[in-house]
Protein backbone atom coordinates (compact mmCIF):
# COMPACT_ATOMS: atom_id res chain seq x y z
CA UNK A 1 0.00 0.00 0.00
CA UNK A 2 0.60 3.50 -0.33
CA UNK A 3 1.61 4.31 2.76
CA UNK A 4 1.17 8.12 2.69
CA UNK A 5 -1.79 7.49 1.47
CA UNK A 6 -3.29 6.72 5.27
CA UNK A 7 -2.54 9.93 6.49
CA UNK A 8 -6.21 11.23 5.25
CA UNK A 9 -7.35 9.33 8.35
CA UNK A 10 -6.20 12.38 10.00
CA UNK A 11 -5.02 12.42 14.07
CA UNK A 12 -8.70 11.02 15.15
CA UNK A 13 -8.59 7.74 14.16
CA UNK A 14 -6.12 5.41 15.77
CA UNK A 15 -4.19 3.07 12.26
CA UNK A 16 -2.59 0.09 12.86
CA UNK A 17 -0.52 -0.05 8.90
CA UNK A 18 1.50 -3.71 9.51
CA UNK A 19 1.97 -6.21 6.08
CA UNK A 20 3.19 -8.73 7.55
CA UNK A 21 0.08 -9.00 9.51
CA UNK A 22 -1.13 -10.79 6.17
CA UNK A 23 1.62 -13.91 7.41
CA UNK A 24 0.22 -13.98 11.25
CA UNK A 25 -2.76 -14.98 11.15
CA UNK A 26 -3.03 -15.04 15.33
CA UNK A 27 -1.83 -11.63 15.19
CA UNK A 28 -3.91 -10.55 12.77
CA UNK A 29 -6.61 -11.75 14.57
CA UNK A 30 -5.90 -9.79 17.95
CA UNK A 31 -5.45 -6.48 16.13
CA UNK A 32 -8.56 -6.81 14.71
CA UNK A 33 -10.36 -7.68 18.32
CA UNK A 34 -10.85 -3.53 18.09
CA UNK A 35 -10.79 -2.76 14.61
CA UNK A 36 -13.62 -0.98 12.95
CA UNK A 37 -12.10 -1.21 9.75
CA UNK A 38 -9.76 -3.71 7.34
CA UNK A 39 -7.74 -2.86 4.05
CA UNK A 40 -6.39 -6.07 2.50
CA UNK A 41 -4.83 -6.83 -1.20
CA UNK A 42 -5.55 -10.39 -2.15
CA UNK A 43 -3.84 -12.43 0.25
CA UNK A 44 -5.73 -11.93 3.04
CA UNK A 45 -8.84 -14.35 3.06
CA UNK A 46 -11.58 -12.03 4.72
CA UNK A 47 -13.32 -15.59 5.85
CA UNK A 48 -15.88 -16.11 8.74
CA UNK A 49 -12.88 -16.50 11.15
CA UNK A 50 -11.79 -13.31 10.77
CA UNK A 51 -14.87 -11.59 10.67
CA UNK A 52 -15.45 -13.87 14.22
CA UNK A 53 -12.20 -12.43 15.48
CA UNK A 54 -13.48 -8.55 14.52
CA UNK A 55 -16.66 -7.72 16.06
CA UNK A 56 -16.89 -4.23 15.59
CA UNK A 57 -15.77 -4.24 11.89
CA UNK A 58 -17.67 -2.39 9.62
CA UNK A 59 -16.20 -2.11 6.37
CA UNK A 60 -13.59 -3.73 4.33
CA UNK A 61 -11.01 -2.02 1.88
CA UNK A 62 -9.79 -3.73 -1.13
CA UNK A 63 -6.91 -2.81 -2.67
CA UNK A 64 -8.12 -3.65 -6.03
CA UNK A 65 -11.05 -5.23 -7.35
CA UNK A 66 -11.24 -8.97 -7.04
CA UNK A 67 -13.15 -10.49 -4.31
CA UNK A 68 -12.15 -13.97 -4.56
CA UNK A 69 -10.89 -13.68 -1.10
CA UNK A 70 -13.63 -12.11 1.11
CA UNK A 71 -16.31 -14.20 1.97
CA UNK A 72 -19.20 -11.47 0.42
CA UNK A 73 -22.50 -13.10 2.44
CA UNK A 74 -20.65 -13.57 5.34
CA UNK A 75 -19.94 -10.18 5.27
CA UNK A 76 -23.38 -9.00 4.46
CA UNK A 77 -24.56 -11.16 7.20
CA UNK A 78 -22.49 -9.46 9.55
CA UNK A 79 -23.38 -5.39 7.89
CA UNK A 80 -19.65 -5.38 6.96
CA UNK A 81 -19.73 -3.45 3.78
CA UNK A 82 -16.81 -4.30 1.21
CA UNK A 83 -15.65 -1.73 -0.58
CA UNK A 84 -12.70 -2.66 -3.73
CA UNK A 85 -11.22 0.33 -5.69
CA UNK A 86 -13.14 -0.07 -8.70
CA UNK A 87 -11.66 1.87 -11.54
CA UNK A 88 -8.30 2.92 -9.89
CA UNK A 89 -5.93 0.45 -11.48
CA UNK A 90 -7.85 -0.09 -14.78
CA UNK A 91 -4.75 2.19 -16.93
CA UNK A 92 -2.36 -0.24 -15.52
CA UNK A 93 -4.07 -3.08 -16.94
CA UNK A 94 -4.80 -1.48 -20.38
CA UNK A 95 -1.66 -0.55 -20.86
CA UNK A 96 -0.28 -4.44 -19.70
CA UNK A 97 -2.58 -6.01 -22.35
CA UNK A 98 -1.43 -3.76 -24.95
CA UNK A 99 1.83 -4.39 -24.34
CA UNK A 100 2.03 -7.82 -23.93
CA UNK A 101 0.26 -8.53 -27.18
CA UNK A 102 2.62 -6.19 -28.94
CA UNK A 103 5.46 -8.19 -27.80
CA UNK A 104 3.84 -11.72 -28.51
CA UNK A 105 3.42 -10.81 -32.18
CA UNK A 106 6.67 -8.81 -33.13
CA UNK A 107 8.88 -11.25 -31.61
CA UNK A 108 11.97 -9.35 -31.21
CA UNK A 109 12.38 -8.02 -27.76
CA UNK A 110 14.53 -10.30 -25.95
CA UNK A 111 17.24 -10.19 -28.67
CA UNK A 112 19.83 -7.77 -26.59
CA UNK A 113 21.75 -11.24 -25.70
CA UNK A 114 21.89 -12.31 -29.54
CA UNK A 115 23.28 -8.88 -30.33
CA UNK A 116 25.53 -8.53 -27.42
CA UNK A 117 27.62 -11.79 -28.36
CA UNK A 118 27.94 -10.58 -32.41
CA UNK A 119 25.24 -12.40 -33.61
CA UNK A 120 22.66 -10.57 -35.94
CA UNK A 121 19.25 -12.44 -36.21
CA UNK A 122 17.88 -9.83 -39.03
CA UNK A 123 16.54 -12.23 -40.88
CA UNK A 124 14.63 -14.31 -38.50
CA UNK A 125 13.56 -11.15 -36.38
CA UNK A 126 12.34 -9.51 -39.13
CA UNK A 127 9.27 -11.79 -39.39
CA UNK A 128 7.61 -10.58 -36.77
CA UNK A 129 4.06 -9.31 -37.27
CA UNK A 130 1.85 -6.24 -36.46
CA UNK A 131 -1.57 -5.68 -34.87
CA UNK A 132 -2.87 -3.50 -37.06
CA UNK A 133 -6.15 -4.76 -38.40
CA UNK A 134 -6.21 -7.50 -36.28
CA UNK A 135 -9.55 -8.40 -34.30
CA UNK A 136 -9.39 -8.27 -30.89
CA UNK A 137 -11.32 -10.24 -28.94
CA UNK A 138 -12.71 -9.50 -25.39
CA UNK A 139 -14.27 -11.90 -23.45
CA UNK A 140 -16.08 -10.10 -20.74
CA UNK A 141 -16.37 -5.83 -21.51
CA UNK A 142 -16.69 -4.48 -18.18
CA UNK A 143 -15.16 -1.20 -17.58
CA UNK A 144 -11.34 -2.27 -17.97
CA UNK A 145 -12.26 -4.06 -21.41
CA UNK A 146 -14.22 -1.16 -22.55
CA UNK A 147 -10.64 0.94 -21.55
CA UNK A 148 -8.74 -1.94 -23.39
CA UNK A 149 -10.95 -1.32 -26.70
CA UNK A 150 -10.26 2.22 -27.01
CA UNK A 151 -6.87 1.42 -26.82
CA UNK A 152 -6.77 -1.24 -29.25
CA UNK A 153 -8.81 0.78 -31.68
CA UNK A 154 -6.17 3.30 -31.81
CA UNK A 155 -3.81 1.14 -32.83
CA UNK A 156 -6.05 0.00 -35.69
CA UNK A 157 -7.41 -3.28 -34.00
CA UNK A 158 -11.03 -4.30 -34.46
CA UNK A 159 -12.92 -5.18 -31.61
CA UNK A 160 -15.48 -8.13 -30.80
CA UNK A 161 -16.59 -8.92 -27.55
CA UNK A 162 -18.90 -11.39 -25.99
CA UNK A 163 -20.38 -10.07 -22.32
CA UNK A 164 -24.08 -11.91 -21.41
CA UNK A 165 -24.13 -9.45 -18.47
CA UNK A 166 -23.73 -6.29 -20.25
CA UNK A 167 -27.06 -4.93 -21.66
CA UNK A 168 -27.63 -4.87 -25.57
CA UNK A 169 -28.78 -1.51 -25.55
CA UNK A 170 -25.36 -0.20 -23.65
CA UNK A 171 -23.71 2.85 -25.62
CA UNK A 172 -20.77 0.96 -24.88
CA UNK A 173 -21.14 -1.86 -27.31
CA UNK A 174 -21.26 0.75 -30.07
CA UNK A 175 -18.47 -0.04 -32.65
CA UNK A 176 -18.02 -3.66 -31.11
CA UNK A 177 -18.87 -6.66 -32.81
CA UNK A 178 -21.30 -8.21 -30.24
CA UNK A 179 -21.16 -12.07 -30.08
CA UNK A 180 -21.51 -15.89 -28.90
CA UNK A 181 -18.26 -17.25 -27.03
CA UNK A 182 -18.31 -19.51 -29.76
CA UNK A 183 -17.87 -16.88 -32.87
CA UNK A 184 -15.88 -14.94 -30.27
CA UNK A 185 -13.20 -17.64 -30.16
CA UNK A 186 -13.22 -18.55 -34.20
CA UNK A 187 -12.88 -14.59 -34.83
CA UNK A 188 -10.60 -13.54 -32.33
CA UNK A 189 -6.98 -12.86 -33.84
CA UNK A 190 -6.06 -12.08 -30.11
CA UNK A 191 -8.13 -12.91 -27.10
CA UNK A 192 -8.23 -11.15 -24.01
CA UNK A 193 -9.99 -12.11 -20.80
CA UNK A 194 -11.83 -9.91 -18.75
CA UNK A 195 -13.92 -11.94 -16.66
CA UNK A 196 -14.91 -12.66 -12.67
CA UNK A 197 -13.73 -16.32 -11.66
CA UNK A 198 -17.40 -18.24 -11.00
CA UNK A 199 -18.69 -21.64 -11.44
CA UNK A 200 -19.45 -20.59 -15.31
CA UNK A 201 -16.28 -19.34 -15.75
CA UNK A 202 -14.01 -21.47 -14.05
CA UNK A 203 -12.18 -23.66 -16.82
CA UNK A 204 -14.08 -22.11 -19.74
CA UNK A 205 -11.04 -21.93 -21.83
CA UNK A 206 -9.84 -25.31 -21.92
CA UNK A 207 -8.79 -27.91 -24.59
CA UNK A 208 -11.95 -27.93 -26.49
CA UNK A 209 -12.11 -24.13 -26.23
CA UNK A 210 -8.46 -23.47 -27.24
CA UNK A 211 -8.96 -25.64 -30.27
CA UNK A 212 -11.66 -24.03 -31.59
CA UNK A 213 -9.64 -20.49 -31.80
CA UNK A 214 -7.95 -19.36 -34.89
CA UNK A 215 -4.59 -21.18 -35.26
CA UNK A 216 -1.63 -18.70 -34.76
CA UNK A 217 -4.18 -16.86 -32.30
CA UNK A 218 -2.83 -15.22 -29.15
CA UNK A 219 -4.43 -15.34 -25.43
CA UNK A 220 -3.94 -13.09 -22.48
CA UNK A 221 -5.30 -13.28 -18.85
CA UNK A 222 -4.90 -10.67 -16.55
CA UNK A 223 -8.37 -11.73 -15.27
CA UNK A 224 -8.19 -14.61 -12.72
CA UNK A 225 -6.49 -18.28 -12.52
CA UNK A 226 -8.46 -20.88 -13.18
CA UNK A 227 -10.79 -19.36 -15.66
CA UNK A 228 -7.70 -20.86 -18.39
CA UNK A 229 -7.08 -24.62 -18.26
CA UNK A 230 -3.56 -24.50 -17.56
CA UNK A 231 -2.28 -27.89 -19.15
CA UNK A 232 -4.16 -27.60 -21.89
CA UNK A 233 -3.01 -24.25 -22.90
CA UNK A 234 0.53 -25.04 -22.73
CA UNK A 235 -0.02 -28.18 -24.66
CA UNK A 236 -2.04 -25.76 -27.57
CA UNK A 237 1.22 -23.70 -27.26
CA UNK A 238 3.87 -26.61 -27.36
CA UNK A 239 1.87 -28.06 -30.57
CA UNK A 240 1.33 -24.84 -32.50
CA UNK A 241 -2.15 -24.62 -32.19
CA UNK A 242 -1.45 -20.70 -30.55
CA UNK A 243 1.24 -18.92 -31.59
CA UNK A 244 1.88 -17.12 -28.14
CA UNK A 245 -0.30 -16.80 -24.44
CA UNK A 246 0.45 -14.17 -21.72
CA UNK A 247 -0.47 -15.40 -18.51
CA UNK A 248 -0.60 -12.75 -14.95
CA UNK A 249 -3.12 -15.02 -13.02
CA UNK A 250 -2.61 -18.59 -12.14
CA UNK A 251 -4.84 -21.26 -10.73
CA UNK A 252 -1.91 -21.59 -7.71
CA UNK A 253 -0.07 -18.29 -6.50
CA UNK A 254 2.98 -19.03 -6.88
CA UNK A 255 3.23 -21.69 -9.02
CA UNK A 256 3.99 -24.70 -7.69
CA UNK A 257 6.58 -27.55 -8.84
CA UNK A 258 4.18 -29.45 -11.12
CA UNK A 259 2.41 -26.00 -12.54
CA UNK A 260 5.86 -24.55 -13.38
CA UNK A 261 7.05 -27.48 -15.05
CA UNK A 262 4.19 -27.47 -17.43
CA UNK A 263 5.20 -24.29 -18.83
CA UNK A 264 8.58 -24.36 -19.15
CA UNK A 265 9.46 -25.52 -22.37
CA UNK A 266 6.19 -23.53 -23.63
CA UNK A 267 7.53 -21.34 -27.14
CA UNK A 268 6.31 -16.80 -26.87
CA UNK A 269 4.84 -17.71 -23.29
CA UNK A 270 5.16 -14.78 -21.56
CA UNK A 271 4.20 -15.16 -17.39
CA UNK A 272 4.23 -12.93 -14.28
CA UNK A 273 3.14 -12.92 -10.85
CA UNK A 274 -0.55 -10.81 -11.05
CA UNK A 275 0.80 -7.66 -11.22
CA UNK A 276 -0.69 -6.44 -14.49
CA UNK A 277 -2.54 -3.78 -12.52
CA UNK A 278 0.32 -2.77 -10.10
CA UNK A 279 2.39 0.02 -11.21
CA UNK A 280 3.25 2.76 -9.02
CA UNK A 281 0.99 4.92 -10.32
CA UNK A 282 -1.98 2.44 -9.80
CA UNK A 283 -1.24 2.13 -6.26
CA UNK A 284 -1.14 5.56 -5.62
CA UNK A 285 -4.84 5.72 -6.72
CA UNK A 286 -5.82 2.18 -5.26
CA UNK A 287 -4.27 3.31 -1.94
CA UNK A 288 -6.30 6.89 -2.09
CA UNK A 289 -9.75 5.56 -3.59
CA UNK A 290 -9.58 2.71 -0.81
CA UNK A 291 -8.81 5.00 2.05
CA UNK A 292 -11.52 7.05 0.97
CA UNK A 293 -13.73 4.54 0.13
CA UNK A 294 -13.46 3.73 4.09
CA UNK A 295 -13.57 7.06 5.66
CA UNK A 296 -16.69 7.18 3.86
CA UNK A 297 -18.17 4.37 5.77
CA UNK A 298 -17.13 5.09 8.92
CA UNK A 299 -17.46 8.47 8.78
CA UNK A 300 -21.07 7.96 7.85
CA UNK A 301 -21.99 5.66 10.46
CA UNK A 302 -20.02 7.37 13.13
CA UNK A 303 -17.53 10.51 13.72
CA UNK A 304 -15.78 9.29 16.85
CA UNK A 305 -12.15 7.93 16.96
CA UNK A 306 -11.79 4.27 15.86
CA UNK A 307 -9.25 1.70 15.06
CA UNK A 308 -8.26 0.87 11.52
CA UNK A 309 -6.08 -1.88 10.69
CA UNK A 310 -4.21 -3.24 7.32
Amino acid sequence: MHEPSLEAFGPEFDVCYDPTLVDDTERLHKELAQADALIVRNRTQVDLALLSAAPDLRVVGRLGVGLENIDLEACAEKDVSVKPATGANTQSVVEYVIGTMLVLRRGVFSSSPDILTGDWPRSTLGTGSEIHGLTLGLLGFGAIAQAVSQAARALGMKIAAFDPILPEADPARANVHSCDLDELLAISDILSLHVPLTQSTAGLLGADALARMKTGALLINTARGGIVDEPALASALKQGQLAGATLDVFSDEPLDANAAAIFKTCPNLILTPHIAGVTQQANIRVSQVTVENVLQVLTGRNSEARRFSK
